[in-house]
């Protein structure tokens, strides 16, 4: 297992048609004094389809070679060619990473076996812990939970699985078929502590990237057995969560980034700025809850 509790899916600061590493920078480091127990870069909140080879290279040395021995790092790996998804893991392995996300292969639509193999492949070429990442509303396929289940039994270093499919009765049933070979953690901050009270290890949290200390305490209480006070926090965050999804991820929490200086919320086309509408709705919700849970 490369972690137990929040793993903070990183935003991409651009400012110029650039990755605006200074305030890549100033994440990190609020990442690290309010303790997070790990970073995803280059996830899908990091817009790596955007990214150029070279600038993902830039991101994944800058990211290790700022948190080595601090922080796990894991590094976005997925792709819909095999091949492509096995050079990203091997490049990860050999810049200093300390696992891999690899999302199931979107777009070739591939079959359950045809899934097996894919990652089979990818463990068979890099010896990095794999994270596999199912999240069937952006890719077009679904990992079924006995499929994980093969790939955790069959590849030591396939160790955990990201699982955002939003369905509870598979989530409980990849619980079952993990077995204790690998570790499941919620794609959905809205789902932590369900996921986690039947055994889930954590999340890779979208709005830790601006409430990291609150989703690391949310999941510690989880971690310590206290779910009364864990269910009472999840609802509270509720509302900012909802903020967060109310337009495709990132742009929502990259907007909310801005307000607290991480960039200044610049996106990549096709992915357009949010609405004033929806700008004010995020801001005013985001002031109501830190204003009683503070965590800047």
């Amino acid at each position: 297992m490369i972690f137990q509790g929040t793993a903070t899916a990183l935003i991409t600061p651009f400012k110029g048609g650039k990755v605006d590493l200074e305030a890549y920078d100033r994440l990190l480091d609020f990442q690290l004094s309010s303790g997070v127990n790990a970073v995803v870069t280059l996830g899908t909140t990091g817009e790596p389809a955007t990214l150029s080879e070279d600038e993902k290279r830039e991101v994944i040395q800058f990211t290790v070679q700022k948190l080595h021995g601090k922080l796990p790092v894991l590094v976005g790996c997925g792709a819909n060619s095999t091949a492509l998804a096995i050079s990203s893991c091997q490049r990860a392995e050999r810049l200093g990473a300390d696992g891999a996300l690899v999302v199931t292969p979107y777009y070739n639509k591939c079959s359950q076996q045809g899934l097996y193999e894919h990652y089979m492949a990818i463990a068979n070429s890099a010896s990095l812990p794999i994270v596999c990442y199912n999240v069937p509303s952006r890719t077009g396929v679904n990992m079924q939970p006995s499929t994980f289940g093969r790939l955790a039994r069959d590849a030591a270093n396939i160790v955990a699985i990201k699982e955002a499919s939003g369905n509870m009765e598979q989530i409980e049933q990849c619980l079952l078929c993990a077995d204790g070979n690998a570790a499941v953690y919620s794609g959905d901050d809205a789902l932590t502590v369900p996921i986690m009270s039947m055994g889930g290890k954590g999340v890779i949290s979208v709005a830790s990237n601006i409430l990291p200390k609150t989703m690391t305490r949310l999941t510690r209480l989880c971690l310590d057995g206290d779910y009364s006070s864990a269910s009472r926090l999840q609802l509270d965050l509720l509302p900012v969560v909802k903020t967060l999804f109310s337009d495709v991820n990132p742009i929502p929490v990259k907007y909310a980034a801005s307000l607290l200086n991480f960039g200044d919320g610049a996106l990549r086309l096709p992915l357009t700025p949010l609405s004033p509408d929806l700008s004010a709705s995020l801001s005013s919700t985001l002031s109501a809850f830190l204003s009683t849970h503070p965590d800047p």
